[in-house]
């Protein structure tokens, strides 16, 4: 029973990583593969029979998820992509844009601009999580200004290719099934804002800092080898920019900038000022719902007053909120994804692959390293192969603190770098979206591109996971008791 039990695991984790190495959907995969394993169970007498209810059983475990996943994980994942689906209509995504931006013309110094650009990039990606849609963005916008500074055409494709790694954000899908899964773990209120600021963030703004040193040092060494053989190009381009321009004053300006980072600055502001109140009864709880739900409104308002200076009417006004609610909409795959992750992991517990996992890992005492090595080292490989960064993360999510129980150690120690890893490694893949748009806009091979960026991103997945290891399975940094 035993073999046949870790047999029927492999066939099901093996097909699973064959659709992502192929790059396809694999969410109905997921789906099929739960179901079927929860048959396989039922056959095997692994849960109770329920008479010609029986039948139903795999049914119900996508039923099950779907009422776990939307009224936690998955409500925050449809207003977040609503409030983005908003700031994009209304225009504040190109604002805050070309805001942060627009300083870079003033730059002179080529390898000056290339860490600026790297973190000033990731912080967008706060606007725009995308990796894609904001390597687009800055390729039409930034990456003229990169040339025309004298920059090298790989060493800007680098940059863009790696502008959104591990920002540290409450907002991101990733953070906030964690936050979920470990505020059910601890039984306690944990919401993504402290997942984010009291332990992700930790690990990922020093990473981050380190890649952009890392992004300087290397870029000018492959660009100086460049010139020693002759085959760097530093001539300028006949490209043609594409600049936003923004109508409206500096106060017009300066909400629409503000708008989009809008519901981190009310979340920052509450951290900061619970920070100073020791009483615990007088702290402010902030959800990433309601701040998300304030700034909404927050926008509205702003819409109202700025259009009524342009003679527009409140018909308009109101009629744009509908993309919001279509941006939720637009969401919905994400939660697809969990849930259907989740019923895959219905089934591979119900066949008991789980908790004899755990018992093996329990009895087998591997050092506390061991288990996210392993796991960052699989995510690499399917990450490199597979373009995709997070949707093995995703389907993972659900195994990760059980893993880590049994293992014996913190479940920050697997979660944050399993997570990082998977967006750092993104930008290795010949494969992905993002390496495929820069080559494609800047006629550079993508092998080309991803030997300017390999190196920034490994430097930075290593640095991360030995940060990751000494504070969180030493206890420097421990979940709440």
């Amino acid at each position: 029973m035993t073999v046949l039990m870790y047999l029927l695991a492999a066939i099901g984790i093996g097909v699973v990583v064959y659709m992502l190495i192929k790059k396809l959907d694999i969410k109905i995969t997921l789906f099929v593969v739960g179901m079927l394993l929860g048959v396989a169970a039922l056959i095997m007498k692994k849960v109770p029979f329920e008479g010609a209810n029986s039948l139903f059983y795999p049914f119900k475990m996508i039923v099950d998820q779907f009422k776990r996943q939307l009224p936690a994980a998955g409500l925050i994942i449809l207003m977040l992509g609503g409030y983005t689906a908003y700031m994009s209509h209304i225009g504040a995504n190109d604002v805050t844009v070309n805001t942060l931006t627009k300083p870079l013309k003033n730059i002179k110094s080529v390898y000056v601009l290339v860490p600026i650009v790297f973190l000033i990039g990731n912080l967008l990606s706060l606007v725009i999580p995308s990796a894609s849609n904001l390597a687009v963005i800055l390729l039409a916008t930034l990456y003229p200004v990169l040339r025309k500074s004298g920059m090298s055409k790989l060493t800007a494709a680098a940059v863009i290719a790696t502008t959104a790694t591990v920002m540290p954000t409450p907002l991101g899908g990733d953070n906030i099934v964690i936050a979920g899964l470990l505020q059910e773990w601890m039984g306690v209120d944990f919401t993504p804002g402290d997942y984010v600021f009291k332990y992700h963030a930790l690990v990922s703004v020093p990473t981050l800092f380190v890649m952009a040193f890392s992004h300087y040092f290397w870029q000018k060494h492959l660009d100086k080898k460049a010139e020693r053989l002759g085959t760097v190009v530093v001539e300028q381009e006949e490209i043609e920019l594409a600049e936003v321009k923004i109508e409206g004053g500096a106060l017009y300006k300066t909400v629409y900038t503000l708008l989009p980072l809008m519901p981190i600055i009310l979340l920052l502001l509450t951290y900061g000022i619970n920070f100073f109140v020791k009483n615990s009864a007088s702290q402010i709880q902030l959800s990433v719902e309601i701040a998300t739900i304030i700034s909404f409104i927050i926008a509205i308002i702003s819409e109202l007053i700025s259009k009524r200076s342009r003679e527009a009417n409140l018909r308009t006004t109101l009629s744009d909120t509908e993309s919001f609610f279509k941006g939720m909409g637009g969401a919905i795959g994400i939660v697809v994804l969990l849930v259907a992750a989740g019923v895959f992991v219905d089934g591979l517990k119900a066949i008991g692959i789980i908790d004899h996992l755990q018992t093996t890992m329990q009895n087998a005492n591997f050092p506390g390293f061991v288990l996210p090595l392993i796991l960052v080292i699989f995510s690499a490989i399917i990450v490199i192969i597979s373009g995709s960064g997070l949707a093995l993360f995703y389907a993972m999510a659900p195994l990760m603190i059980p893993l880590a129980v049994a293992a014996k150690i913190s479940p920050l120690a697997v979660t944050i770098p399993m997570g990082l890893a998977g967006n750092l490694l993104r930008a290795v893949s010949p494969v992905s979206a993002v390496v495929m748009i820069v080559a494609g806009t800047t006629k550079e091979s993508p092998m080309d591109i991803i030997k300017r960026t390999s190196m920034p991103m490994v430097i930075g997945t290593v640095f991360m996971f030995v940060l990751s290891m000494v504070l969180f399975l030493t206890g420097i940094v421990a979940l709440p008791a």
